[in-house]
């Protein structure tokens, strides 16, 4: 047996995992698919919330965007955390905040108290989904077994983001809209004895005092830049005060945050892992493909809907295919990266997701069923490739005494990545869209820029125009938005071209030597296990939830 073999054998016992880092793979992957579902099971209840609770638009909008939000401000506060006081340890306070803000949200009786609930669940998922990496890089050191669990952790997340919506449309036929939430806490009922049990305790470096301020200062930052994304990507001015300000706090904050990283004896997130060429080009990879495809999936959402006339099911139907490739994508993950290496899987996944999205530039006006399905196979199967290859490369890079700050900055990209897309990618096809309808004949000025704000509105303003002008500016608003697409299309491309050529920088072969070793301890065993949450798992976790079509905006 080689020496790779013994020295990972060593490492397990070391840990506590031994023959149990199966059952803790289990344990893990069920957090996963809990906060998976939560990310897309709202969506489809939002009609209902709205009849109920008549939140206002700004209410409307907390309710959807406050989970995301303060999920991806607390991710590397609780990272952090997780590696100085335990990571089983934040991840079991996680599973019981997530239970009771689900409970709370279930039987929320006005807008006010459902905004907060939702917080306290991102507050829980922020616990959660750090702590999830972090265990699978302590419970799997050989680089080959972690290879093949990420794989199946990544494709247990594709599977909660596909039955996310079908579960929340099964759940409102039968009962009321909190009834997404409930199904939440069963989960957790289980997983809290259940991970008290099998996760062993684990932690990271434990010299110098945490740093408290530090931490503070991160999670405001990212709060800001997240916000101001996200509100650039609703549709909001650049140079509007509420989207300027939270940027430029943000920016501030975090800039203060990497100084202040940088001058510490004891730093709350080692900034030299960014120095490693293999860490740091990962973390760009989950950035660029997030960049160039959550905003175009949620306008591909928008194209089913409005121009082909699917129902939000018919729609969750044919995005199925999607994810039905990336889960296959994560399966076969390990042994592609075995065969392969980091830097050609990578690339490959990169070239192949930008010639699915340059084949879907073939849609048109009218549905095409096979043309469809075979773009969204290769691109599920082409995003998932990408991205496993890089949270693999990115987690191996990283010493496990920070693996907890690792994974909560690689999911911290992934939210921004997401976030940044949909504004740009949202901004490029207002850009194509809007100016097809400036000229259409019987359409005044007033009327031609309401319809430019989104095809749903242009719907709206030719039913009220009626006859052949209506007909005529709903064709046109048809045709713009087809046009847009394509547009949008093929600066996704690009965009997965730059990607392709950025990880050429990543490492050409899988380095399966003994795993890295810090000067700190790496865990603090406990009796079986080992705990910690996660980061969102590679694979297509944004994949837009069906909405009712009048709801959803162009540019979001």
């Amino acid at each position: 047996m080689s020496g790779t073999t013994t020295a990972a054998a060593r490492c397990r016992r070391e840990t506590g995992v031994g023959a149990n880092r199966w059952v803790v793979l289990v344990v893990l992957c069920v957090s996963l698919l809990l906060v998976a579902l939560d990310a897309t099971v709202l969506h489809v209840a939002v009609p209902a919330v709205t009849e109920d609770l008549k939140p206002g638009a700004i209410e409307l909008l907390w309710i959807v965007d406050v989970y995301p939000l303060v999920c991806a401000s607390l991710l590397i506060l609780f990272g952090t955390l997780g590696d100085r006081v335990g990571r089983r340890r934040v991840l079991l306070l996680g599973y019981a905040l997530f239970g009771v803000a689900s409970g709370i949200a279930a039987f929320s009786g006005n807008a006010q108290l459902l905004i907060g609930a939702r917080a306290l669940l991102g507050v829980g998922g922020a616990m959660i989904m750090p702590a999830t990496l972090s265990i699978l890089r302590q419970v799997f050191p050989d680089r080959r077994e972690r290879a093949l669990a990420i794989g199946i952790w990544s494709a247990v997340a594709a599977v909660g983001a596909a039955v996310g919506p079908l579960l929340g449309g099964f759940l409102l036929e039968h009962f009321w809209w909190g009834s997404v939430f409930l199904v939440n806490i069963p989960l957790m009922i289980i997983s809290l004895p259940v991970g008290r049990l099998l996760l062993p305790e684990s932690r990271g470096e434990r010299d110098g005092p945490w740093d408290v301020a530090g931490a503070l200062m991160a999670a405001a930052g990212l709060f800001g830049i997240v916000l101001g994304v996200k509100r650039l990507g609703g549709g909001e001015a650049p140079f509007s005060p509420f989207t300027l300000a939270p940027l430029l706090l943000g920016g501030v904050l975090t800039a203060a945050f990497v100084r202040r990283q940088r001058r510490r004896a004891h730093p709350l997130v080692d900034l030299r892992m960014f120095a490693r060429p293999a860490f740091s080009t990962s973390i760009g990879c989950i950035v660029l493909a997030m960049l160039a495809l959550v905003g175009l999936e949620l306008i591909a959402a928008q194209y089913l809907q409005l121009v082909l006339g699917l129902s939000p099911l018919q729609t969750g139907l044919r995005l199925l295919p999607l994810t039905v490739a990336a889960m296959a994508a994560g399966l076969a993950g390990a042994k592609l990266l075995r065969r392969f290496g980091p830097r050609a899987m990578v690339c490959f996944g990169f070239c192949l997701t930008a010639a699915a999205v340059v084949t879907l530039t073939a849609m048109g006006g009218n549905d095409n069923t096979g043309l469809l399905l075979f773009g969204f196979v290769l691109l599920g199967f082409g995003l998932e490739t990408t991205l496993f290859g890089a949270y693999e490369s990115m987690l191996s890079e990283a010493p496990q005494a920070q693996s907890g700050g690792a994974a909560a900055i690689g999911e911290t990209s992934y939210q921004l990545g997401a976030g940044l897309g949909i504004a740009l990618l949202g901004s490029v096809m207002n850009a194509a869209y809007a100016p097809g309808l400036s000229s259409v004949p019987g359409v005044g000025a007033a009327d031609s820029a309401a319809a430019g704000h989104s095809l749903g509105e242009a719907y709206q303003v030719a039913d009220k125009l009626g006859g052949t002008t209506g007909g005529a500016l709903r064709q046109a608003a048809r045709d713009s938005f087809v046009h847009g697409l394509h547009v949008t299309l093929l600066v996704s491309a690009g965009l997965l071209l730059l990607g392709a050529v950025m990880a050429l920088r990543l490492p050409r072969v899988m380095d399966c030597g003994a795993p890295a070793t810090d000067s700190a301890p790496a865990a603090n065993p406990a009796p079986a296990g080992t705990g910690r949450g996660t980061d969102p798992v590679p694979g297509p976790t944004g994949i837009p939830a069906p909405r009712d079509v009048a709801e959803t905006p162009v540019s979001a």
